[in-house]
């Protein structure tokens, strides 16, 4: 992997557990050789995210559109900021630029991306690992709904297991690096069909 996408939130939360884990995700894939794709802001995690990678000599690329550029919530010093007209031409850029996908604790615009790379895995749109940095169990409500969906019958085994999870940095990286794409079928069930 030469570069992964991170989704985090533009805020910090109120565990410091949160910022800590983006810290050490951002320096550990520094330390990999590994460069880091993001949302392009300088708040929250995500400048946690950036700031971390780049002082410990990571290249970092930025994807922002430019009503929030004008907002003054870009970082202005990473390796690389892109800015585009839209949200959707955001997350499709990010995604062309990344060969894995990464969730550290965020709100609703971090779930939104997650899903949906998540989604484009199962439909087999792309063959990218997808996973969750579970800081302080901040993701264990998610983790335990997407079990029900399996439960369920709305996922399939091997489509959960598209989604990894890990609470630390480097179990999660060995974990994506080792992922393998869902076996190519229908998504539906049969009654469905």
């Amino acid at each position: 992997m030469e570069r992964i996408c991170v989704f985090a939130g533009s805020g910090s939360g109120n565990r410091p557990a949160y910022a800590e884990a983006a810290a050490a995700l951002g320096g550990r894939l520094a330390t990999r050789g590994i460069g880091v794709v993001y949302g392009g802001g300088h708040t929250g995690l995500m400048g946690v995210l950036a700031d971390a990678a780049l002082g410990a000599g990571g290249e970092v690329v930025g994807v922002i559109p430019e009503a929030l550029c004008t907002r003054e919530l870009a970082h202005h010093q990473l390796s690389d900021l892109e800015v585009v007209d839209s949200m959707h031409a955001r997350k499709a850029r990010m995604a062309e630029l990344a060969d894995a996908f990464i969730a550290l604790p965020g709100g609703i615009g971090t779930l939104e991306e997650l899903f949906e790379v998540f989604t484009w895995a199962q439909l087999g749109l792309h063959a990218k690992p997808c996973g969750l940095l579970n800081a302080a169990g901040y993701y264990d409500p998610l983790i335990r709904f997407l079990d029900e969906t399996v439960t369920e019958g709305f996922l399939r085994p091997e489509q959960r297991a598209l989604l990894a999870e890990a609470p630390e940095p480097e179990t999660l990286l060995e974990a994506l690096a080792t992922a393998r794409p869902a076996p190519a079928h229908r998504w539906i069930g049969p009654e469905q069909a």
